[in-house]
């Protein structure tokens, strides 16, 4: 029983909460109807017009779990249907996917067109919280 309680409560503090980052210099108010537009595709530019690079953590990692459901309201296998058929009508391509918070965190801190989003216990201040889920 202690067992159960014990793998209980890790699957209930791994579900982190969620921070959006961008390049400190990107000064884009970002709500989350624009980042849902930005990680579907819908939209490719920030509000000033600028280029929006969305970059993903890897499927299965549980950060990116809590951001397709928190952020896009889908499974990951409903995310996956989805990219698959823009892919499949040449309408789409999915955003490049990462493996870490480290990656991610060096990426978007490189890279001022660049969006991402990481464990919020991980942001350092080489980037800039621009939406929290």
């Amino acid at each position: 029983m202690k067992l159960l309680y014990g793998l209980l409560f890790a699957s209930m503090t791994a579900a982190a909460d969620v921070s959006v980052i961008v390049h400190p210099s990107n000064a884009n108010a970002v709500d989350a109807s624009t980042i849902e537009k930005i990680y579907t595709g819908k939209v490719k530019t920030f509000a000033d017009g600028s280029k929006a690079t969305p970059v993903r953590l890897s499927e299965g990692n549980p950060v990116s779990e809590e951001f397709n459901t928190k952020a896009l309201n889908k499974s990951a296998s409903q995310l996956k249907a989805y990219w698959s058929k823009l892919i499949f009508t040449g309408k789409g391509t999915p955003p490049k996917e990462i493996d870490s918070d480290a990656e991610m965190l060096k990426l978007v801190a490189a890279n001022p067109d660049h969006i991402g989003f990481v464990a919020s216990g991980s942001v350092s201040g080489d980037v800039k919280v621009v939406f929290s889920f």
